[in-house]
């Protein structure tokens, strides 16, 4: 009999089996128990089981779950890279997903979840899904982050949250998706606030911040009403707040804001028994997002409110693209100014002084000249200003000095059968301060052979004038080196004839200002000139005259004005009716060919 039987199940096998069972069981129980919202989610990305933890996370009972897209419940389709790692970890191409939801409860708040998505343990099929609720660190972490963010005294943003405002408000998505694409900013500065804090303390001088605070808040409540945005309020530090204007709607809109601030603190502060008024300065700034940088706008400003302290306090002040290319243009001369000395950018020009009585070349004066290799070629008033206040003027002084004398030297040695002419040069009143005036200029002759009555030294009324000490010391010193002394701009600072007496001093050149009055009128106005000019100046010229002086009238533009200085006495004449400054091989041509100059009719 043949046949087959499968006869009796093998012990092992049955052993087998019981572990597997048991296995199983424990590690249900385990995921039901454990603390932590947990989901089994199938390769194609649905929940096959859910513990009670995840339930209770999400507000629903975890049966439900199961069936239903493991990625519906917990938002990770809302990103394109979320969604995408996903699907990777499910395909086994990517080992792990971690990421951050925000998740509505069904009872409608908030809940902020850590998700991981992980392949199961052993090789079985599908992944693990858990849920770690964060909304306890994240409330911390906005709490940390608020008071990182706020300032502690007024309760505004910081510096820090202004600069992040700022700098998003300036991306391009914030302003090419919509809006005006302008951006305005108030930089707001309390004035004499310093003084309050010195007088009544740095508690009164806390609350008063705070106060100015929430005036400054409600006006931009104010402001922002029926507009889209409102505009941010912000304590940069100090005495310093800021109104940032997103979406702006011109300058107009900025400066009303700026007025409407500079209304409210106008209003007297009554706090702790003390009432104080204040004022504020402001610097608006309003212009296109594109192509603005926060680091650019905060410049504008701060310039800005600058200007507005200069010209007053009290004051809101717009910025102004001219005024500030000139003070970039100035700051960008005095930074390059010592290094422009030694590189040789600087040369002197020459403008003849011409005796009123015969027209002759006695002298010239020696001006200075910037070539500048950006802004081009540039007059004394550009940059002696700033010589002087880095002390420059004394290394440029000398250089100016030695050159106009090696040049008048020169030309005496190219005419030896003709009377030599004198060269004039300026000399600032800290080259006598900061340096050896005396000295330099010995050294000066010395080296070049010129004779010291062919110098003339000028220095401006102002500097001259009330002086003691070593200026006058200096003065006397180079007189009686016997190098001239020349009074420039006279008439517009001291005009103190009686002590111009007791200076050593050889040559008064009276200020432009009086020579332009002699100017006749058009004929159709009758050709009647300035008498009152004509009588100061004559004046002044007798009384220089009795005390040995001699008088160089500078600006003279016309015939008519060279003929009435010379009637009423008037020694020199220097401008452009004779010559521009010209460079010096001008003035040797001037010299080879014995220049005269019309004198007037008498």
């Amino acid at each position: 009999m043949s046949g087959t039987s499968e006869g009796p199940t093998p012990a092992a096998d049955l052993d087998r089996s019981a572990v597997t069972d048991s296995h199983y069981t424990t590690y249900h129980r385990v995921f039901e128990a454990a603390p932590l919202a947990m989901a089994v989610v199938s390769p194609e990305g649905f929940v096959v089981s859910a513990n009670t933890a995840l339930g209770e996370l999400l507000g629903t009972d975890a049966a439900a779950f199961t069936g239903r897209s493991a990625a519906d419940l917990v938002d990770l389709a809302s990103d394109a890279r979320g969604w995408h790692a996903y699907r990777e970890v499910l395909s086994g191409r990517q080992a792990r997903l971690r990421c951050t939801r925000r998740l509505k409860h069904p009872e409608g708040h908030a809940v902020w979840v850590r998700v991981t998505v992980a392949p199961l343990a052993g090789g079985e099929p599908g992944v693990l899904l858990s849920v770690a609720d964060i909304s306890g660190r994240r409330e911390l972490q906005a709490q940390l982050r608020h008071l990182q963010m706020h300032d502690p005294v007024t309760r505004l943003p910081n510096r820090t949250l202004f600069f992040e405002r700022l700098t998003a408000a300036l991306e391009a998505g914030a302003y090419e998706q919509g809006g005006t694409g302008r951006i305005g900013l108030c930089y707001l500065d309390v004035d004499g606030f310093k003084a309050v804090n010195d007088t009544l303390g740095h508690r009164f001088g806390d609350r008063l911040l705070a106060a100015v605070a929430e005036r400054l808040t409600h006006v931009a409540d104010r402001t922002g009403y029926a507009r889209a945005a409102t505009p941010l309020v912000a304590r940069l530090g100090g005495d310093e707040f800021a109104l940032l204007v997103e979406d702006s709607t011109g300058t107009e809109q900025l400066a009303d804001l700026a007025e409407s601030a500079l209304k409210a603190l106008e209003e007297p502060f009554d706090l702790a028994g003390q009432r104080l008024s204040l004022t504020a300065s402001i610097g608006v700034v309003e212009r296109h997002a594109a192509g603005t940088t926060a680091t650019g706008l905060m410049q504008a400003a701060d310039t800005t409110l600058y200007w507005a302290k200069a010209d007053g306090k009290g004051r809101w002040t717009l910025f102004d693209p001219e005024r500030n290319a000139h003070r970039m243009t100035r700051q960008a001369l005095s930074s390059t100014l010592r290094p422009a000395i030694e590189r040789g950018e600087f040369a002197l020009e020459y403008q003849p002084l011409v005796a009123m009585e015969d027209g002759r070349l006695n002298g010239v004066e020696a001006l200075i000249r910037w070539h500048h290799p950006q802004f081009g070629t540039l007059t004394p008033n550009r940059f002696i200003g700033l010589a002087e206040e880095d002390g420059s003027i004394v290394q440029l002084g000398r250089w100016a000095l030695a050159t106009a004398c090696r040049q008048a030297r020169r030309w005496q040695l190219d005419r030896p059968g003709e009377p030599p002419i004198f060269v004039s040069v300026n000399v600032a009143v800290r080259q006598v301060w900061d340096s050896d005036l005396v000295a330099d200029v010995a050294e000066i002759l010395a080296e070049t052979g010129l004779a010291p009555h062919l110098l003339q030294l000028e220095l401006t009324e102002s500097a001259v004038m009330g002086s003691a000490g070593r200026p006058i010391q200096a003065l006397q010193a180079l007189s009686d080196m016997g190098v001239r002394i020349a009074i420039d701009d006279f008439g517009t600072g001291y005009s103190n004839l009686a002590y111009l007496s007791r200076l050593p001093v050889s040559t008064l050149k009276l200020d432009g200002s009086f020579v332009r009055g002699f100017q006749y009128e058009e004929a159709a106005k009758g050709g009647v000139p300035n008498p009152a000019d004509e009588v100061i100046v004559e004046a002044m010229i007798q009384l220089a005259h009795r005390l040995g002086l001699t008088v160089t009238a500078e600006c003279v533009e016309t015939s008519a004005q060279a003929t009435r200085l010379r009637r009423i006495g008037c020694d020199t004449g220097q401008g452009w009716l004779y010559s521009r400054p010209v460079p010096p091989d001008r003035i040797s041509e001037l010299l080879l060919g014995t220049q005269t100059y019309a004198v007037g009719n008498p």
